[in-house]
Parts: structure tokens; sequence; C-alpha cells
């Protein structure tokens, strides 16, 4: 069910110590090694990074990018073994010419006639990943059935090249995969080629991600994790930015509107991070070294819930435990394990969870001092994730009854069980805003079984009215996440932004 990331053979000591240090060492930068003009221009391009936004400015003139020689401009770094490229892009202004062109682009060499892989949006809104399979050959394309999208993406795995794009709000669509032997090292980055030698365009690049994804033989936690990003979104505008990295894996961030601060979990303690970035704090939750990524706060922002790996003596598993919010003794609540906690009441006086019972995970409530649980749902199929609606006239949760893991809601008492999402993605940890507007949950592809959520994947963050009567839910962010993404409450208090976890192994964009 919820497992724990485990940070092999690393002392709590030094966990404080790189928590309180990996910032520092890492800060939010300028991304690409350097940027320069390929091949025969006439006007000089240029990158501007824009590191309080994190946003990339880049101009370029040039002939194309096409035929056996290119001319553009390039913002690059080396690459090796497989990656995953994502952003945001759109051009500036209307443009000079309707084939100007930017995207991502994996290059053999910086030569203007080298091979080469690209995601290209054009002017006039032409979508293709187009190629050249050897130095001074021709250049094909393969192209796809999405006009001018929002959100450009190019994956390499191997000799195997794919491309996604999505206009605003949709789930992405693919092309066909590409093979082509290409070197190990590649300049990897974005460009801008105006179509026309004398003039200079210019293309916005945001939520600039290069993620490196898991590789062949490793195992979700038994191996060390990947590195880690806390982002901040915006679910108006889809902007994201990084507001702190660490190489250690850490999970589940709760917005404490109290403090502006964000807790998460990590190596089986929790910290608090300022909102704007920053450097972590442990909180100490004394016994409790085996934190999981289900904690967050009271309504009233004075306690801390956690899940805690208990060991006794006739069983052991996942426990939940109460805390002040400053750190210190946790009480036990829950006697049965393994319990894991999802939802508060607004009123303060109930919990609501998840449980292992003679072998089926269903949702149970609880009051804070402890006591008898209620069981509110009974189904063979597994239900996850409730949290209450700022109302607390509703409980939403997640539930695989109908095949496919949707979003459900039930009144406090378990009836009147309503489904509301009904696609084919698997929807998980819906998090009700705090004016009671939106949904936000993760989204998993329908390869991923209905009942597991693990780390590592290919996911999308995506919002829904909770008036959603005919409505379908919007993608708000596409990232290589999963488990611990946003198993807890993380909105803030404007029900505007929301925090969350994306992930990298070593040598993506800020884990080299």
């Amino acid at each position: 069910m919820k497992q724990l990331f485990k940070i092999a053979s690393y002392t709590f000591l030094f966990l404080i110590i790189s928590a309180a240090t990996a910032n520092a060492q890492n800060e939010i930068k300028n991304i690409f090694s350097d940027h320069q003009d390929i091949g025969k221009v006439q006007k000089k391009g240029n990158l501007q990074y824009d590191s309080k936004q994190q946003v990339y400015h880049i101009t370029g003139a040039g002939k194309n990018v096409w035929s056996n020689r290119d001319a553009f401009h390039f913002a690059w770094k080396k690459m090796e073994g497989n990656f995953i490229l994502r952003a945001r892009v759109r051009f500036k202004g209307n443009g000079e010419h309707p084939h100007r062109k930017t995207g991502w682009m994996i290059r053999q060499s910086l030569d203007d006639d080298a091979p080469y892989v690209d995601g290209v949006v054009h002017g006039d809104g032409l979508t293709a990943m187009q190629f050249r399979e050897t130095k001074g050959g021709e250049t094909s394309e393969i192209r796809l059935p999405v006009e001018s999208p929002a959100v450009i993406q190019l994956e390499r795995s191997g000799n195997q090249f794919i491309m996604g794009a999505a206009t605003d709000g949709n789930p992405m669509e693919h092309s066909d995969t590409l093979n082509l032997d290409l070197s190990e090292t590649l300049y990897t980055g974005i460009f801008m080629c105006s179509h026309s030698e004398g003039v200079l365009e210019e293309a916005v690049f945001s939520n600039v991600r290069i993620s490196v994804p898991e590789h062949g033989g490793f195992t979700a936690y038994e191996d060390e994790g990947a590195g880690s990003r806390m982002e901040i979104l915006d679910v108006q505008e889809k902007h994201r930015r990084v507001i702190y990295t660490s190489k250690q894996a850490f999970e589940a961030p709760n917005w404490d509107p109290n403090t502006n601060t964000l807790i998460y979990n990590s190596g089986g303690r929790l910290y608090e991070l300022p909102a704007e970035g920053g450097q972590p704090e442990p909180i100490n939750t004394d016994f409790a070294t085996s934190v999981n990524n289900d904690h967050g706060l009271s309504p009233a922002g004075d306690e801390i819930v956690i899940s805690h790996h208990y060991e006794g003596e006739e069983q052991s598993g996942s426990r939940i435990y109460i805390l002040p919010r400053e750190g210190g003794t946790p009480r036990p609540v829950t006697d049965k394990v393994p319990s894991y906690w999802h939802g508060w009441s607004p009123d303060g006086k109930h919990l609501v969870y998840v449980g292992r019972r003679k072998g089926e995970y269903n949702i149970y409530k609880i009051k804070t001092s402890g006591g008898r649980e209620t069981q509110l749902t009974d189904h063979k199929m597994l239900d996850d994730g409730p949290e209450y609606s700022p109302d607390g006239k509703y409980i939403y949760f997640n539930s695989a009854r109908t095949g496919t893991m949707q979003i459900w809601r039930m009144r406090p008492d378990g009836s009147d069980k309503q489904q509301i999402t009904f696609d084919k993605y698997n929807d998980w940890f819906p998090h009700p805003s705090p004016d009671g507007k939106w949904l936000i949950f993760v989204s998993y592809l329908p390869r991923i079984d209905a009942q597991d959520h693990p780390p590592y994947k290919r996911v999308m963050l995506r919002l829904l009215p909770t008036d959603s009567a005919g409505k379908k839910p919007e993608v708000v962010s596409y990232l290589y996440g999963g488990q611990g993404t946003i198993n807890v409450p993380s909105w803030a208090p404007d029900s505007r932004h929301v925090s969350f976890v994306s992930y990298s192994f070593p040598g993506g964009d800020y884990f080299d």
C-alpha cells in the first residue's frame, strides 16, 4: 500500500545536514550550459533567463532547420542515457514567417549538418518531430495531430525517440516512435529559428524540466531513490516554480497557512520549508522516525497528524498519531494497523483514513481522541485518499470499484456514494481547495494498474470544479512523479496555488 522511501545507511544527522544545505548547493539556476548560433545567421541570437519566474526567452534568426543544413539559435547541455524533455512554449508576437519554429532539440554535434531529432512547433501551429539520420543528410518529419500546442515533450529511450504535445488543459498526444542511432552523448536543449535570415524571432519557455527516468533493474522503495523538486503551481496560469531541490527523496507537502511553510517527509522524518524557498528545518517527532507520506495539519493549525510505522509485539505497520505543531511526543490515535491518514474533519473532531482489515483496504473514521473506528466503505476493490470538503458535507476519495481508479464522494457517514470522474485515467488523492470550488488530483496513464500508485511515472495533475456535472478534468501540469507527489492536502490558502513534488534521477536538470 503506502511505502516509505528508504534511504539506505543515512543517519538522521546526515539527513538534517543534507536537507539544510541542499538548496544552497543547488540553486534554482539556468539549467543550460551554453547557447550559441548554429550555421549561417545574419543576426545574432540570444538566451535570457528570468530566475525569479524561471522562464527562458530565446531569440534566433536563421533560414531554416530542414534539408541538409540548419541555421538557428540553440541553448543546450550535454546529456547521456534516457531522458524526458518537457516545457510550456509560446511564440512572442505575430512573427514574420508562418514557418518560424521553436522547440526541443537533441543534436549529435554543433555542426550545422549534424544528425538530430527535434520536437517542434511552427508559427502556423504545425507540430512535428523532425530528424536527420546522417551527417549532411536530408531532414524528415513525423507530424502530430495537435495544432499550436501549449506543452511539448521529447523523450529519448535508447535509440527510440517519441514526441508529445498538448493544447491547454488536455492530455498529451504522442507521435509514432522513431528509431535512430545517435551517439551516447548528445547536445540537448531549446532552439529558435525565424525562417527569415535577417529577422530575429523570440520564443518563451516555462515549466522547463529535464527528467531522467528510472533505469533498468531499479526497484522502487528498495534502491536509492531519485532526486526531488519541491514545486509551486499556479493552477490558473499553469505556471510552475521550483523552490527547493535535493538529491535525496522527499514527499508529500502540506501547506501551513499560519506560517507559510511546507511540511514534508524525507527519510522517515518531517521537515518544514518556507513556501518562498530557503532551507528546511526538521520537526521533532520524538520516537516516530518512520513517518510515511500521509501527514497533515489540524484545522486550527496547532497539531500535526502523522502515519508512522509501528513495531509491536503482536502487530506492526502504519499507525496514526497526533503531535503538537511545533513538534513533540506523538500520541497514538489508532490501534489497528496498517492505518494511513488522509483527512481531518473541519470541526477538528474526526480523522478519516485508509486501513487494511481482513485483507481489504477500505476507508474508516475515528475520533481524534481515539477509540472505536467506524467503517465507511466496504468493497473488495481498493478505496483510498479520503478527504473532507471544507464545509464538512462530503468526503472525497478514490476508488477502483468500477475497474479503473476514479474520484468519488460520499457523506461523512458513508452514505450517498457518487462517482465524480469517468475517463480512462487512474485518478488518485482528490484534494478540495480551501474555498471548496476545486478538486486537484494526480492521474496515472491507463497502463498503470488501477490499484497501484507507484513513484517515478509520467503523470498529470488535473483540476475539476466541485460542481462537476457534465465537466471534464483539466490538465494543469504534466510531470515525472506519482507516489509522493501530492498524497496529502497541499493547497495554499488562496485556493490558487498548490505545492507538489516531482522527481528526476541523476543527470536531470538540477541533479547532475
